[in-house]
């Protein structure tokens, strides 16, 4: 019972600190809430198009997942969709059994790490620089991929309300509502940027819908009540399409959405009055969401470093934002549904979530590449170096290959090649500069 009781003890201070930091800074902790949907918002709506999930059943599990992990946790934690999984079923037109199979099969991986101890004993062993390198390959790609999806395809000029001009214009919003604290380093939030442009972008949607301007949508049209109703999906676990792409999304999941979670959390909230999640908790949560949500199609979700970040940058600082942001998923999912709401999220902006995915990028990034900064007056010149190779080595094979494992494997060779080396020079080397002749 004292265990329980401590759970218990320890949820109410988690609680307390998320209605505190909501009552005094209500605006940041929505407009925190609304930095991942740069990311979500994208993949959700081509998945949901397609048939690969169900839509009412992702906004009805995913808001139920915010708000478990905003009231467990007490940080800004994103329930984000699984990237690489989402990736090849929009390539391979994957069904809805497959897709939610392959998210099954990787929360069933990620159980048996956490339940056995392994995840913990491989956090243990991966050395700094690589957790770096991994967060600042996820957070350029982040960069790269809004660029290259969202803002590259758009005309200068036209459509008339979703162009590159108005993506400038957005980021130059985003440059002017923020600045840097020179006592902390940490970027501070002036006004709550992703709230506001939020609704424009929502504001933009409706006038084309009602204008008939949204393209590739031949019957545009506004959502109308319909109640949801869950309609039982059996994933297909034996389908090697459904293995294949669990195994190409686990090193992402283990690596960025676990490990590199953890450890940003850690450094972003290195003194708060809640508890930063570890590994096994990180990984037991992402089992159960999953196992959970596969049975009624909703879509693969995990945590993740590029979502904590982003909610983050855009002002959340307790589990508040993505509790608020799960009761509105929730809401919209038992009351909306359908074609008609998929019809309004396709016809969201790109700019805006172009700049928004490019906001969450270049946080990312920026913890990764913050890599000497607790110890640079205790780490010589060599081994700051030596660290920067290996991390820029990882962060190098993820964008080159567009794969974590891929990066992770490159971190692990540089790493292991520096220790080699000074094997090599300790045992051999010393030899080689004595005099031959004495």
């Amino acid at each position: 019972m004292s265990l329980l009781h401590q759970q218990l003890a320890r949820l109410g201070r988690i609680n307390r600190h998320n209605l505190h930091t909501l009552r005094h800074s209500p605006a940041a902790e929505i407009s925190g809430a609304l930095g991942d949907l740069g990311t979500l918002l994208p993949l959700m709506i081509a998945l949901a198009l397609q048939g690969s999930i169900d839509l009412p059943s992702t906004l009805v599990f995913s808001g139920l997942f915010n708000m478990a992990t905003g009231a467990v946790f007490g940080i800004p934690l994103p329930v984000q969709p699984m990237k690489a999984i989402a990736a090849a079923a929009l390539a391979s037109g994957s069904s809805l059994q497959t897709t939610t199979a392959a998210g099954a099969w990787v929360s069933f991986f990620v159980l048996l790490l956490s339940i056995t101890g392994l995840l913990r004993w491989i956090t243990t062993r991966i050395p700094l620089p690589i957790v770096r390198g991994i967060q600042l390959g996820a957070g350029l790609s982040l960069i790269i991929s809004a660029g290259t999806s969202l803002i590259l395809p758009l005309g200068w000029t036209a459509p008339a309300l979703d162009n590159r001009l108005w993506a400038i214009l957005v980021f130059v919003g985003l440059l002017l509502t923020t600045t840097t604290s020179t006592s902390t380093n940490k970027h501070r939030l002036i006004i709550p940027f992703a709230l506001i442009i939020f609704i424009l972008g929502l504001t933009s949607a409706i006038i084309s819908i009602l204008l008939h301007h949204t393209p590739h949508n031949h019957n545009p049209s506004l959502p109308k009540p319909s109640l949801y109703t869950p309609h039982i999906t059996i994933p297909s676990f034996l389908s090697p399409q459904a293995i294949n792409m669990a195994l190409s999304q686990l090193p992402l999941t283990t690596l960025n959405s676990i490990i590199a979670a953890s450890a940003l959390a850690h450094d972003l909230f290195p003194s708060e009055s809640t508890q930063t999640p570890s590994t096994t908790a990180l990984g037991l949560s992402v089992a159960a969401m999953n196992i959970a949500g596969c049975w009624l199609g909703a879509m693969p979700v995990c945590h993740g470093a590029g979502g904590l970040a982003a909610q983050y940058r855009f002002g959340a600082r307790s589990g508040a934002s993505v509790i608020l942001l799960g009761l509105a998923k929730l809401g919209i999912g038992l009351v909306f549904g359908g074609p008609a709401l998929m019809g309004l999220l396709r016809a969201f902006p790109r700019c805006v979530l172009g700049v928004m995915v490019f906001a969450a990028g270049g946080e990312l990034a920026r913890a990764g590449a913050g890599l000497g900064d607790h110890d640079d007056g205790i780490v010589g010149r060599e081994e700051r170096e030596e660290r920067w190779t290996v991390m820029l080595t990882t962060a190098a094979g993820i964008l080159a290959f567009k794969n974590d494992g891929v990066g992770f494997a490159a971190g692990v060779v540089c790493f292991v090649a520096y220790r080699v080396r000074e094997v090599v020079e300790r045992r051999w080397m010393g030899e080689e500069r004595r005099p031959l002749l004495r």
